[in-house]
């Protein structure tokens, strides 16, 4: 069942009634819209905006989601697998193209939502989401290693500082959000004591002021629909898994539901409005969703609404501001975050000899793809489908046919027991005695379940292969959906 809509409105009136409650939320998304900065910035390069625009379409995506989404607290904004995905069409077309893209993207994924492919979420095995989760605390780590490493002795001090403020702070304080009081603390210290590190400003144009509405610059013809309709597909695509996938991590978190289906076509809408500031598409960004809901606390609307207003208040009227902090220190913290992703008891050697090989497999499988590639979303489902073929080579061997000869020799009964498929029902074939069996064959079909068409025509050659010899073979068990699949399939062929 997904959450009522009763409900989250009375968890966002019971934050607004309580001064406690509605400061935690709010610090918690100050802190969230610091930790957005890089990474925001860091993926317009890689899709080729400028780094200010991806920013303002970070506020448009995280304050829609944030009214419209179907995950409280969830944080959503541009995103890198949306980046991987848009950055070849941008390279090879140009950047006038990405406002079609980012609609058309945002327009499957309202009718994704409508049409309930979240649905489909319910198929990624644990061990696929097992590997979903360390891949990306592996990516997040890798991500700031060019904001620690080779920038200077003085760097590795403020990395350091950081780490002790924001994991030994909360033992005796805990009032204001550590990493928050990190980033003040040691952009007041680099300021005002003169201390030169690479710094926000840095990493991309922080000027005042807001960029406009952007325009339509190409025409709807199908030239341009060729051009922007793989893309966009993968972006619909992309986006969405990986909003989904961060959705239900964020469940297992707070032991809470979240509406999928709304979340698949707020997101949809979220992408329409950000691609009219010229930014590209977005969708949850789990890194800075578990600084919010981890290390903030945070449990409502209210921390993501907030995070939209400080983003949008850095980028247009304190961006000189925003532009001093040491980028160093906002890789500290997503360091920490990265290593609070990753899911310890399943990289531990006790678990993982209790765990089967196959689960070991699978969540390496996914590990590796999602590194090696960059894109979670083709780790998920190179993860999917490994484990699936997993799960049928194994299922297929639980069929099995049980020969047991009439006392007089004169009939012969095989009890097949186990699903009957396309895999398991080609090795049922060759259970049989053709040459040396009676006249008189049954196939008891009772402790069978059969799965498909495939299996009909099994039977059917098995039958088939029985009348060269002259044997009558009938068919006795079957019930339900197995006598229901048999049917339909042997009367189309009639």
């Amino acid at each position: 069942m997904e959450p009522s809509s009763t409900c989250k409105a009375d968890r966002v009136k019971s934050v607004l009634s309580s001064p406690v409650l509605l400061v935690n939320e709010s610090l918690a998304g100050i802190v969230t819209a610091l930790a957005l900065i890089p990474e925001v910035i860091s993926f317009s390069v890689i899709s080729g905006v400028d780094p200010k625009v991806s920013l303002i379409a970070s506020v448009v995506i995280c304050f829609t989601l944030s009214l419209i989404g179907g995950r409280p607290a969830m944080v959503s904004a541009a995103a890198g697998s949306v980046a991987l995905v848009i950055g070849p069409m941008v390279a090879a077309q140009g950047v006038n193209y990405i406002l079609p893209t980012v609609v058309l993207a945002g327009g499957l994924q309202i009718l994704f939502g409508v049409l309930g492919l979240a649905r489909m979420m319910r198929y990624i095995p644990q061990a696929v989401m097992t590997g979903f989760v360390n891949a990306l605390g592996i990516l997040i780590f890798l991500a700031q290693m060019p904001h620690i490493l080779g920038h200077g002795a003085m760097v590795w001090v403020f990395f350091a500082i950081t780490l002790l403020i924001v994991l030994g702070l909360p033992r005796m304080f805990t009032a204001i959000p550590a990493p928050l009081i990190a980033i003040v603390l040691l952009t007041a210290i680099s300021v005002y004591g003169g201390i030169t590190l690479p710094n926000v400003g840095d990493e991309g144009s922080m000027t005042p002021g807001l960029p406009g509405i952007n325009a339509l610059q190409v025409p709807l013809n199908w030239h341009t629909l060729n051009i922007i309709w793989p893309a966009a597909v993968s972006v619909a695509l992309v986006g969405l898994m990986e909003s989904l996938l961060t959705a239900k991590l964020v469940d297992e978190l707070t032991d809470s539901r979240s509406n999928k289906h709304r979340e698949s076509w707020g997101l949809g809408i979220a992408n329409i409005f950000a691609a009219f500031y010229g930014g590209i598409a977005g969708c949850a960004m789990i890194g800075q969703t578990i600084v919010n809901v981890e290390l903030g606390k945070a449990r409502s609307r209210v921390s993501t609404i907030v995070a939209a207003a400080v983003l949008l208040l850095l980028v247009s009227v304190l961006s000189q501001v925003m532009a001093k902090i040491p980028m160093v220190v906002l890789a500290a913290i997503m360091v920490i975050v990265a290593l609070k992703t990753l899911n310890w008891h399943s990289l531990h050697p006790n678990t993982l000899r209790r765990l089967p090989v196959t689960e070991t497999l699978i969540m390496a499988v996914t590990v590796v793809i999602t590194i090696w590639t960059s894109n979670l979303a083709l780790g998920v489902v190179v993860g999917t489908i490994f484990a699936t073929l997993l799960f049928t080579r194994r299922i297929s061997h639980l069929t099995v046919a049980q020969r047991v000869l009439s006392t007089g020799g004169e009939r012969v009964t095989y009890h097949v027991t186990g699903p009957l498929f396309f895999a398991s029902s080609n090795d049922l074939y060759e259970h049989f005695d053709y040459a040396n069996d009676p006249k008189e064959v049954i196939i008891d079909l009772s402790a069978a379940q059969v799965w498909d068409a495939s299996s009909v025509n099994v039977l059917d050659s098995i039958e088939h292969r029985y009348q060269r010899y002259q044997c009558t073979v009938t068919l006795v068990g079957l019930a339900g959906s197995s006598e229901a699949i048999h049917q339909k399939v042997s009367s189309h062929r009639q």
